[in-house]
C-alpha cells in the first residue's frame, strides 16, 4: 500500500534487490530482470497498462520530464541516479515500455573494481597518474560496458581543489568532489520550445571557469566544442562515447564532428582529435556478463593523414569456462607511452618497470 501511494508500485521490490543490474519492463505483465550478467522473467506484475503509466508518470515528473503522446519517448532517473528510459504507445505497441539501468546507492570504488578483475593495479596506477596530470581521457565502450561506472571511478583521482563542470542528458554520475557544477539538458516544451542541448551547456560551461569539463556522454555536435575544450586551456577533460574499439572511437569521433554542421576536411578533423585526446580507455562487456578494460591505447600524433595509436595495457581472451564466462589475461605490451615525460614534468614517477612486456593477471 505505501509503495504504491508513495514509492514505485510493484517497481520497489526489485529496486531494493542489490544482486540486480536492470529491471526491463516489457508492458505491464512481463518484466525481466537481469542478475549477474544473466537475464531472468519475474513474477511481478503491474495491474494494467494504466498502472504502468502512472508509475513511469510518478518516476519522470520527479526530474521535471513528461511523457505523453506529444512526445512519447523519455529520459530520467530514479533518486539513486539510476538511469531510466521510458517509451510509451503508439510508438511502443505492447503497452509501455521501460528500461531501468540500476546504479548502486554506494558506487563502486576503485578496491571494488580491482576485486572484480575489470582491470590491474597497474593499469589503475597509469589511469591515476593520467588524470593527475591533466591528460584528456576519452572512455570507449559499448552499452552496459561499464563506461559511467568507470568515469565516477576516476573521478576520485581529481584533486579536490580543482572547479569540475559535468554536462549529461539526465544526471547520473556520482562524483566525489567537493567543488562541482552539475549541469543538465532539457528538453523541449509542450510548444515544442525551450530545448537546452549539451552543446549549448559546453559552450556556457567554458565561461564559467572549470578547470575540468566532464561529459557524460558524447553523442553529437557536442564533439567539436568539447574537442576544442581540450586544445584550448582546459586539459584533463573527460567523456564517454559508444565504439568497439579505440580505432572505433577515433572514426565516431569524426562521425560526430560532422553532425555539428562543420565542412571540415578529414586531416582537419583528424588533427583536432589527434592533439586533444591523449588517452582513450576501451571498456567492453564480455560473454558470461564480466566487465573489462579490453585496451588502454595512447593516442598519438599524426602521420600524413592517419592517426597513430599504440596499446599501452590490453585484454586478451582466452576462452569460456563451463558457466559460460569469458576468461583471459591482462598484458603489458611493452610499449612505453610518449605522454610519460609530461607526467614526470608533473611530478609524478612511475615505476620503470611498469610498461615492461609480461601478462599482469590472469582470471
Amino acid at each position: 500500500m505505501l509503495d504504491e501511494t508513495f514509492g514505485f508500485g510493484p517497481l520497489e521490490l526489485l529496486l531494493k534487490d542489490p544482486t540486480i543490474s536492470d529491471i526491463l519492463v516489457n508492458g505491464p505483465h512481463k518484466i525481466y530482470v537481469e542478475r549477474r550478467g544473466k537475464l531472468e522473467k519475474t513474477d511481478v506484475k503491474f495491474r494494467d497498462n494504466d498502472h504502468l503509466m502512472q508509475i513511469i508518470d510518478r518516476i519522470v515528473s520527479k526530474v521535471g520530464r513528461r511523457v505523453d503522446e506529444t512526445s512519447p519517448m523519455v529520459d530520467a532517473r530514479l533518486p539513486d541516479g539510476s538511469r531510466v528510459n521510458a517509451i510509451i504507445p503508439p510508438l511502443a505497441l505492447d503497452g509501455p515500455t521501460m528500461s531501468i539501468r540500476r546504479f548502486g546507492a554506494n558506487p563502486l570504488k576503485l578496491e571494488d573494481l580491482l576485486n572484480f578483475k575489470a582491470f590491474t593495479p597497474e593499469m589503475a596506477m597509469l589511469m591515476e597518474a593520467c588524470i593527475k596530470a591533466r591528460l584528456n581521457i576519452v572512455i570507449s565502450g559499448g552499452t552496459g560496458s561499464g563506461k559511467t561506472t568507470l568515469l565516477n571511478t576516476l573521478s576520485s583521482f581529481i584533486p579536490q581543489d580543482e572547479r569540475i563542470v559535468t554536462i549529461e542528458d539526465a544526471a547520473e554520475l556520482q562524483l566525489q568532489q567537493d567543488h562541482i557544477v552539475r549541469l543538465e539538458t532539457r528538453p523541449p516544451n509542450i510548444e515544442g520550445k525551450g530545448q537546452v542541448n549539451t552543446r549549448d551547456l559546453v559552450r556556457n560551461a567554458l565561461r564559467m571557469r572549470p578547470e575540468r569539463i566532464i561529459i557524460g556522454e558524447c553523442r553529437g555536435g557536442e564533439t567539436l566544442d568539447m574537442l576544442q575544450a581540450m586544445n584550448t586551456g582546459h586539459s584533463g577533460s573527460m567523456t564517454t562515447l559508444h565504439a568497439n574499439s579505440p580505432r572505433d572511437a577515433q572514426a565516431r569521433l569524426e562521425t560526430m564532428i560532422m553532425m555539428a554542421g562543420m565542412e571540415l576536411p578529414i586531416k582537419a578533423m583528424r588533427q583536432q582529435i589527434s592533439s586533444a585526446v591523449d588517452i582513450i580507455i576501451q571498456a567492453n562487456r564480455l560473454q558470461g556478463g564480466p566487465r573489462k578494460i579490453t585496451t588502454m591505447t595512447e593516442v598519438m600524433n599524426m602521420e600524413q593523414d592517419v592517426i597513430i595509436m599504440q596499446d599501452v595495457f590490453r585484454y586478451k581472451q582466452l576462452g569460456i569456462d563451463q558457466n559460460g564466462r569469458a576468461y583471459g589475461q591482462f598484458e603489458a605490451t611493452g610499449v612505453r607511452p610518449t605522454f610519460v615525460s609530461r607526467l614526470e614534468a608533473s611530478g609524478i614517477k612511475l615505476p620503470s618497470n611498469l610498461f615492461q612486456e609480461r601478462v599482469l593477471l590472469r582470471d
